[in-house]
């Protein structure tokens, strides 16, 4: 075994190795040792177990020796070579870890979401040990990203980590990668995790954190060890090239009173031609910048004394606004009824839904009359509040209940970006109250709103099924029941099955039911999380929801004065409802739930759903994925009117007044610049049509048209190029 003098480490020279890493090398072999002590006598088992392959073949198999890398070997070179990680029976697995049963398998590449995570995780841990020897810090955490991964390491008082130093830290993981060191995975008991990162107060704080008899694993390459679920990828070899982008602060689990930490950011390829396009990638995405576009044509702007909030200029309040608009007209069509709730709610409401646990430290509260308050961070309790103010029938069913509403949550200031991240915004929130025969009628109905919109913003999109989270709340029947509705949804909107038209996400639903996740991509291929599509199976019970079905009396009666006797909603002016506490513990139905359900009364599913999410998050990623050059239907700048003598103003205010009339955007040129020069901005600031005019469109009651693209139009007749107008915007084009 390599000790740590080896001169093949690429983090650092044996000298600058802080005493820590000898310490945890030692613990290392001392685990391993006692190990290979109690195993001495090594099985004889050999046992065959049967593997399945993602193509449908099966092959055979010795339990505890055969691994995923000596199975990718014997369907082809390549595909051993390009292996990243295994899935086995949709768990990830180390490459050279040995199956123990039978199960399926599938090898995944740095092409699949899986290979990307694996490969971005173990290039962290190759960041992890170019730190610990550049900066004898302590190690935090360092998980991969969407884009990359990051580690976040304390520094102590004053220390930062300079952009100086990027290129230092990237030749210290080119080394280690050029070393070639294996990823070894070791369990550990929760003594000998202890002992190997006791001199690590955050490490020691997430051990602590974790129940008796729990498996702990650790992971080395070479002489860096970290505690790590792991898995990784075979070889330090597979990084190629590697990038450190940037680096910030953050505060130890996102806590402001914890001591603030140092975040270095990075990603890595298996080829450095993926390298290339990558760098290519970020120079167009900074040219896209909507902070940037956003500056220079003036559509928003942030102030320090409201940190996170967005105020919106003319321009930009356009935009907005004509968003807002054509979700209305389409809910209008789609049958939802918009509403609107307060923004200020005593906690109690919080207590009720469950928030309060959960979300109370991202939520501003105060204190009125010696009672807390909050600022809502969502929408769905008011919406209860709406649905359980009355006695209600199957005959009103589905409630499709919609909601702009603004919202707020206290995201740490070291968060905050542009439009992206903010503290103040606004949801396309919408809460469908349903019956569950309803469901997947609902959920496809959904799925084409949310199609039809993305079409027109020329957005692509993946699906993906969340299921059954370990936290789960509510009975195993009820979920599965949920998830076979929702597959069947996926099935038939996309027409075919899991794994072509849509992907299984397995164990990552909320809480409270499970979910379609929706990953847009914008015209840079990058990927975003907006549209969303929940069940809910808790809050109806919560906030003690119903609706009466056929044949009661209350059915043909629905029409009720909002009593909370008649359990149509909890009073929250007591304490909350008792099958509140019996969700959270017994994960069951409250005692009288079916009796209730057999006399004529059932509880509701809601469908929590969104197409834009957050406006201002939606705003920032078209205003990238345009590149400021916004369609006409929602361009701020529509149609600039330029005389080509100031004697012809009075007749460009008179095009102007004209186009105005039928709500379009449209400016004058009243400056005295050339008309070259005018011509020139106006193509620069944006404006999709630039009417140039002189005698002869007064005499004709025309405009000269040309588009920002410089594409002359020629003349047109004043009206007729109206009507132009009026068909491109109908046409959202």
């Amino acid at each position: 075994m390599a000790s740590v003098e080896d001169k093949s480490w690429g983090g650092g020279n044996p000298d600058e190795a802080p005493e820590y890493v000898h310490h945890r090398l030692k613990v290392w072999d001392e685990i391993v040792a006692k190990r290979q002590a109690q195993g001495a006598k090594k099985s004889t088992d050999k046992t065959s177990i049967t593997i399945s392959l993602s193509d449908g073949n099966k092959t055979e198999g010795i339990k505890g020796e055969t691994t995923p890398i000596e199975i990718a070997k014997s369907l082809g070179e390549n595909i051993a070579r390009e292996a990243m990680v295994a899935l086995v029976d949709e768990n990830l697995w180390d490459m050279t870890r040995p199956l123990v049963a039978d199960c399926s398998l599938k090898i995944c590449n740095f092409e699949t979401p899986q290979g990307k995570s694996v490969f971005w995780h173990s290039t962290a841990h190759m960041l992890g040990e170019a730190m610990e020897y550049k900066f004898k810090g302590e190690l935090c955490i360092g998980p991969p990203l969407e884009d990359g991964f990051y580690y976040d390491i304390h520094l102590g008082e004053g220390r930062t980590v300079q952009d100086e130093a990027f290129k230092d830290l990237e030749k210290r993981i080119e080394r280690i990668s050029k070393s070639q060191r294996k990823f070894e995975r070791l369990e550990l008991e929760k003594d000998e995790a202890r002992a190997m990162f006791s001199y690590n107060k955050f490490k020691m704080e997430l051990i602590e954190k974790l129940e008796e008899g729990t498996t702990i694993t650790a992971y080395r390459d070479g002489p860096f060890i970290d505690l790590c679920r792991g898995p990784h990828v075979p070889n330090s070899a597979k990084v190629k090239t590697i990038m450190v982008r940037k680096t910030g602060s953050a505060y130890w689990l996102g806590k402001v009173e914890n001591p603030s930490l140092q975040r270095v950011y990075g990603i890595s390829f298996p080829d450095k031609a993926q390298m290339k396009a990558y760098k290519t990638l970020l120079a167009e995405a900074a040219k896209r910048d909507h902070r940037v576009i956003g500056k220079d044509q003036k559509l928003f702007m942030f102030n320090q004394l409201s940190p996170g909030s967005a105020f919106l200029l003319p321009h930009g309040a356009r935009i907005y606004n004509t968003l807002v608009e054509f979700l209305r007209d389409e809910y209008w069509r789609r049958g939802y009824e918009e509403v609107g709730s307060p923004n200020v709610f005593d906690f109690q409401l919080w207590e009720t839904s469950g928030h309060a646990g959960k979300y109370k430290e991202n939520m501003f509260s105060f204190d009125v009359e010696k009672r807390e308050f909050g600022v809502k961070p969502m929408n769905c309790p008011g919406h209860c509040l709406i649905y359980g103010s009355t006695r209600r029938s199957y005959r009103e069913l589905p409630m499709r209940m919609a909601e702009f509403g603004v919202l707020h949550r206290n995201e740490l200031s070291g968060t905050l970006a542009g439009l992206t991240r903010v503290r103040r915004f606004v949801q396309d929130d919408s809460h469908i109250f349903c019956t569950p025969e309803q469901v997947k009628t609902e959920v496809i109905a959904f799925l084409d709103f949310m199609k039809h919109v993305y079409d027109i913003f020329g957005f692509t999109f993946e699906l993906e099924l969340s299921t059954r989270p370990k936290n789960y709340l509510g009975e195993v029947e009820t979920w599965a029941h949920a998830e076979q509705m929702l597959t069947e949804a996926l099935d038939e909107f996309t027409d075919s099955k899991c794994g072509e038209g849509w992907q299984l996400n397995p164990g990552d639903g909320a809480f409270y039911g499970p979910k379609i996740d929706i990953k847009l991509y914008d015209a840079l291929k990058r990927r975003h999380q907006c549209a969303t599509c929940q069940l809910d199976f808790q809050l109806p019970i919560r906030f003690d929801l119903w609706y009466h079905g056929p044949g009661t009396q209350e059915a043909s009666n629905a029409d009720g004065d909002g009593s909370t006797e008649a359990g149509l909603g909890p009073d929250l002016r007591s304490s909350p409802v008792t099958d509140v506490e019996q969700v959270d513990t017994d994960q069951t139905m409250v005692p009288t739930e079916a009796k209730t359900a057999a006399g004529g009364k059932h509880r509701p599913v809601i469908v929590h759903r969104a197409i834009y999410g957050s406006l201002e998050r939606f705003f920032a990623i078209l205003t990238e994925h345009y590149a400021g050059k916004w369609p006409f239907w929602l361009s701020p700048r529509q149609v600039i009117v330029v005389p080509v003598d100031p004697k012809f103003i009075d007749y460009s205010r008179e095009v102007q007044e004209e186009l105005r009339k039928s709500k379009f955007f449209a400016d004058v040129d009243a400056t005295d610049r050339k008309l070259a020069k005018k011509v020139r901005e106006a193509q620069l600031a944006q404006y999709n049509f630039i009417l140039v005019v002189g005698q002869a469109e007064v005499d004709e009651r025309s405009v000269n048209v040309r588009t920002r693209e410089n594409a002359v139009q020629g003349s047109q007749p004043l009206l007729e190029f109206r009507n132009k107008l009026e068909a491109l915007r109908s046409e959202h084009m």
